[in-house]
């Protein structure tokens, strides 16, 4: 079952724990922050597979949240591992850009501010000679 892109933005936003206090018979919630990829970052991601899934390139992905990184990975097979790892980083942001594609081999192949600018490197991809 595929979430989209809205079921995403929340499920990945906020984990919740659960704690007693002693003193207190009620649990209290304290929030995990987590990194998530905005619903806009999701929509350039998104377009970006589409066309590459038309294209025959890539088949399945994969989406993890997690405390100091999210990670939008793509696979060409749905059992090995990730061709592209597209990672977002807020602490990165005021250096290198928290936006980065990532190789097969962990190359760093594109990093920056704006996600569409760094994506370019994939989309190149799509670009074919035609006889």
């Amino acid at each position: 079952m595929a979430l989209n892109s809205l079921d995403f933005s929340f499920a990945c936003s906020k984990s919740v724990r659960m704690t007693t206090h002693s003193h207190a018979s009620v649990p209290t919630p304290h929030a995990i922050t987590e990194v998530a990829f905005h619903r806009s970052e999701l929509g350039v991601i998104l377009s970006l597979y589409g066309r590459m899934v038309a294209a025959g390139e890539w088949r399945d992905y994969g989406i993890s949240c997690l405390k100091h990184v999210a990670i939008f990975s793509v696979f060409r097979r749905t059992a090995e591992h990730p061709l592209y790892r597209i990672e977002k980083r807020p602490e990165l942001r005021n250096r290198q850009g928290q936006y980065a594609v990532i190789g097969m081999d962990g190359q760093i192949l594109k990093r920056g501010h704006d996600l569409k600018t760094v994506l370019r490197v994939l989309e190149r991809k799509l670009i074919r000679a035609v006889d």
